[in-house]
């Protein structure tokens, strides 16, 4: 049987990710691929859990550290428990974020060493990486004013917007130094970004 694949959609809030995320799931149905969807941090009951953790506010200081560790563990329970098995059937698995948000957020927002991030991916992914990442580029103040207009914003919402505009060039960074992301601007029409996405998706699905 042949592996599935995995696609993982990226981007800062308010980028659009969840209405790029069905389109792509639309289109692998009508291809008669079977998909499964999954978001990161969350994913398994104990991911869910620790998303809560990572996302709710505290009366006490939420270490970088913690927050790092955080997310890489709720990674390794989606990858073990879902992705894996789902990527050994054959099936494919369409990813709201993934470890590239860590090298975002925590690498270029948080001003973690690459190091660190390196050995944590190591441990946590070995080898294992997306078979395509569509980066959804968004201005960091457009954003967070979209994502201001679904409701209140979480712990790490509330950031700031320069820790946004760190987190936005680590992902540009990324994107210089990976082909298989490629980069889609969310700041266009909703139509256009789907537009571009379906020959982006189409594109991959072509042997």
């Amino acid at each position: 049987m042949n592996h599935g694949k995995f696609i993982v959609v990226e981007g800062l809030e308010g980028a659009g990710k969840s209405s790029v995320i069905a389109l792509i799931m639309k289109i692998l149905s009508e291809a008669k691929v079977h998909a499964i969807q999954t978001r990161e941090p969350g994913g398994t009951p104990l991911a869910e859990a620790l998303r809560e953790c990572v996302k709710q506010s505290w009366q006490e200081q939420v270490t970088t550290e913690t927050e790092l560790m955080l997310m890489y563990a709720s990674r390794s329970q989606l990858l073990a428990n879902v992705i894996f098995p789902a990527i050994n059937k054959g099936w494919w698995v369409v990813g709201d974020r993934h470890d590239l948000s860590s090298q975002a957020y925590q690498g270029g927002g948080r001003g973690v060493e690459a190091e660190l991030l390196s050995t944590l991916r190591d441990i946590t992914l070995k080898s294992f990486r997306p078979d395509l990442t569509v980066y959804l580029d968004v201005d960091p103040a457009t954003g967070l004013e979209r994502a201001r207009g679904r409701g209140e914003l979480d712990r790490i919402e509330q950031s700031g917007l320069s820790f946004f505009e760190r987190t936005r060039e680590a992902y540009l960074d990324a994107v210089k130094h990976d082909s298989n992301i490629v980069k889609v601007d969310a700041m266009q029409p909703m139509k256009d970004v789907h537009a571009d996405v379906s020959a982006i998706v189409t594109a991959f699905l072509t042997p």
